[in-house]
């Protein structure tokens, strides 16, 4: 039964994601800093939002919504506390602001 199948090895493409999160990385390997987890969440929760403007009745994802804003919330006011120069970037950068 030959079936001339081509097995390609699985290659990750650089996505936009990891490309965007540089510019808020403190070094090359930095991906927990509070400026790289601020923005991941700020993604996640842009995506989310368009979500529920369609699925209006999934209130278990309006729960994890309101638990990334929160979260995001508490990382933001450690930053204003303890490093004001990087917050203001940050909010700057991410247009948190309106």
């Amino acid at each position: 039964m030959g079936s001339s199948v081509t097995i390609r090895p699985f290659v990750m493409a650089e996505s936009n994601q990891t490309s965007d999160l540089k510019e808020f990385q403190l070094h090359d390997k930095d991906t927990g800093s509070a400026d790289v987890q601020v923005a991941l969440l700020t993604r996640r929760i842009e995506h989310l939002t368009e979500h529920l403007k369609t699925n209006r009745k999934d209130h278990s994802s309006r729960r994890g919504l309101l638990k990334m804003v929160a979260q995001r919330r508490s990382l933001l006011d450690y930053l204003s506390k303890t490093e004001t120069d990087r917050y203001k970037k940050l909010i700057e950068k991410l247009n948190l602001r309106k």
